[in-house]
């Protein structure tokens, strides 16, 4: 059998790395090996210019995966509220400005929305995945976590708007959501399930899956 194959994890946000170390321990498949962009001492940021989720995971998984040589999974992922049209899409992570602040993010989305009823404030998390290997996009894969926004922050388990995401049929935001029943719903964790179900098929079509 080859070595076990590595895959670069291209981020540098901890919640969102701790969430999909999470989802992947719990497929219960194995067969990776993952690291992450601190691993890499100086890597640039990827430039996330594209018009979807899908074009941004596609550019920095190709990023990162030309600096480090390695295969690498990018994901892009963000909130995406109708009453905004849209917004703040895939401006999500800095909506407030740069540099990156969720407080200030969430701060400013419940603002745009004080007139808008809470039924009204239908809402989804998107997330969009890309796989490249020698260079090349070879997998990609989406996920949608539908909710709405709620004016009251609550939770500690999550990040970003997750204190404000409130999912109707059990009444919790996605931070109030223990681990393992916000990964089986999340947009990250479809998105990251398809993912591995693809990644395992192509690694054992070249005998690299399994220890």
């Amino acid at each position: 059998m080859s070595a076990v194959p590595y895959v670069l994890l291209a981020t540098r946000n901890p919640g969102k790395l701790r969430e999909v170390r999470e989802i992947a321990a719990a497929t219960r498949r194995g067969g990776l090996v993952w690291h992450a962009l601190h691993e890499f001492a100086g890597l640039p940021d990827a430039d996330e210019s594209g018009a979807t989720f899908a074009e941004n995971a596609r550019l920095k998984a190709l990023h990162y995966g030309r600096l480090t040589g390695l295969p690498t999974l990018a994901d892009d992922s963000g909130l995406e509220v109708d009453a905004l049209h849209g917004a703040p899409g895939v401006h999500s992570a800095r909506f407030a400005g740069t540099p990156r602040d969720d407080a200030a993010n969430n701060r400013k989305l419940i603002g745009l929305l004080t007139d808008v009823p809470l039924a009204r404030r239908t809402a989804r998390f998107r997330c969009a995945m890309a796989f490249v290997r020698d260079g090349q996009v070879v997998l990609e894969s989406e996920g949608t976590f539908d909710g709405l926004i709620s004016d009251e922050a609550r939770g500690s388990n999550g990040f970003g708007y997750d204190p404000h995401f409130l999912v109707p049929d059990l009444g919790l935001t996605a931070a109030e959501l223990p681990s393992a029943e916000k990964n089986a719903r999340s947009h990250r964790g479809q998105a990251l399930r398809s993912m591995l179900t693809q990644l395992e098929a192509l690694y054992r079509s070249l005998g690299q899956w399994g220890v």
